[in-house]
């Protein structure tokens, strides 16, 4: 179990909308390895808002994905969730650190080709994130049975995000040609760079969800989209917590 930070353990703060879930009350064979609780990710530490390592959605996304969940098991294949609803405070999170120029401690790894100073003009960060409504999740597909991420041990040596699936961080998913959260063009769905098993496997992600409904966000092979989404304009800021959700 993932030990709480102090900030994670703070007073509740708004709750979610009637409408959101957590994943697992509706599909509790989805794999959920939620990373921003972690300090295993761009910034380098747990972001803002997440308190428990959790997954919550709108229903119709959830139960969206629990319908590509029943065909990919049918095929011996799992959906893994590496973030879904993200509160606005962790937006301003990511914000507050792609201003600082000189926090550059997961470089290696999340944007190795990307100076710092860009991040924002290409596109990478920005203000407002779709995730805040609730419809949107990343995520991948592993091959069962799936075998357990290795726990990330903060200062160990970094790879690059796009370095062959044998030398990135073992992350036990299909590869796809590159890790989660890679600020890099080789991230791009339909990179033409990309090609044979790792071109096969987006392909097969992307079709796997478009048929329940997703859109791709075609600069993120992860990042996918519930549509109609029913929030299209509302950006929550609830904390990622049992507690948020109703009925929990």
């Amino acid at each position: 179990m993932t030990a709480l930070s102090p900030a994670a353990q703070a007073a509740p703060g708004p709750r979610a909308p009637r409408a959101f879930v957590a994943l697992r009350s509706v599909d509790p064979t989805i794999i959920e390895e939620m990373r921003y609780i972690t300090p295993h990710d761009f910034v380098g530490e747990p972001i803002d808002g997440y308190r428990q390592p959790l997954c919550i959605l709108t229903r119709a996304a959830a139960e969206a994905l629990h319908r590509a969940q029943a065909g990919l098991l049918r095929r011996g294949y799992s959906l893994k969730v590496y973030d879904c609803y993200r509160p606005q405070r962790a937006v301003d999170h990511f914000v507050r650190w792609a201003k600082d120029l000189d926090d550059e401690r997961m470089k290696t790894e999340f944007y190795p080709r990307v100076d710092k100073s860009r991040l924002f003009a290409d596109g990478y960060i920005a203000e407002k994130s779709g995730h805040s409504r609730g419809s949107t999740m990343d995520l991948t597909i592993v091959r069962l049975p799936a075998r357990p991420t290795r726990p990330y041990r903060p200062g160990q040596r970094l790879v690059p995000c796009y370095a062959p699936e044998d030398r990135r961080f073992p992350d036990r998913s299909l590869d796809m040609g590159t890790g989660f959260d890679c600020f890099d063009t080789l991230a791009h769905t339909d990179d033409p760079r990309v090609r044979g098993v790792q071109r096969a496997n987006r392909q097969f992600l992307k079709a796997t969800l478009a048929a329940q409904g997703f859109v791709n966000l075609p600069e993120e092979w992860w990042h996918f989209t519930y549509e109609p989404e029913p929030f299209p304009d509302t950006y929550f800021d609830f904390p990622v917590a049992w507690r948020s959700v109703a009925g929990h």
